[in-house]
């Protein structure tokens, strides 16, 4: 069946719910193990392409979704934009399954309204770190798909920049935002800005509200977009 009910007798509550949405049988069976084995983490369904995942989430209510890009009658990024335009609920997290690090639609799925990414031939560990990481409100951008998202934007000679979308802003909510759009952690950042972790998760927290933004992840793709960071050395 495409679609996969798994109980949850084994774990503690309240455990981060997933559904895994996948063409490859292997895909959603191993990875589905593998989570489902997580004592802090349930696989409630599944899906073999993306026209079912809207009524998959609308009955499992999933925290986070593992979602392959490429499906062939609807793909992941059609299906993330579903996703997202459902009313009435608190929207799940989106991670990006892909078998490329390079994907061209990298950039798209993030507009899209994907969280982060996640390579098919990651480690068991990189899997239930990505899992967790995103149901926590935190983006999944490593380094290597930073600088391939920013190479790509960079490439693109018609993109608009409009500075003004980023009025509402304060001088430090824009620092904050730069240091955001280059990967660091905000642990990262507050060790740089010399405050504490806190104060830089409430100026994260002010940026997503007043820039009416999902989460970091929206916040790098904004910075670039806006023209706040540069790809230019």
């Amino acid at each position: 069946m495409a679609q996969n009910q798994m109980p949850p007798a084994h774990h503690d509550d309240p455990a981060i719910r997933v559904i895994i949405v996948d063409d490859q049988a292997m895909v959603r069976q191993g990875f589905g193990a593998l989570l489902d084995a997580q004592r802090d983490i349930i696989v409630v369904g599944s899906a073999a392409d993306g026209s079912e995942v809207v009524e998959l989430v609308r009955r499992s209510r999933p925290d986070v979704i593992l979602m392959d890009i490429r499906m062939p009658k609807l793909n992941g990024l059609d299906a993330a934009r579903a996703v997202k335009a459902m009313p009435g609920l608190e929207h799940p997290r989106i991670i990006m399954l892909t078998t490329f690090d390079a994907d061209e639609y990298v950039f798209s799925a993030l507009r899209a309204g994907a969280s982060g990414f996640l390579l098919k031939d990651a480690t068991a560990e990189d899997l239930v770190s990505a899992v967790r990481i995103v149901a926590a409100g935190e983006s999944l951008l490593a380094p290597s798909i930073t600088s391939k998202l920013i190479a790509d934007y960079a490439r693109r000679p018609s993109t608009r920049r409009d500075t003004a979308a980023l009025s509402p802003l304060t001088e430090r909510e824009l620092g904050v935002m730069k240091l955001v759009a280059t990967g660091k952690s905000n642990a990262e950042i507050a060790e740089e800005l010399f405050v504490a972790e806190q104060t830089v998760k409430s100026h994260v927290s002010r940026i997503l509200s007043k820039l009416g933004l999902r989460d970091r992840t929206q916040i790098v793709v904004a910075a670039y977009e806006s023209g706040l960071v540069s790809t230019e050395r």
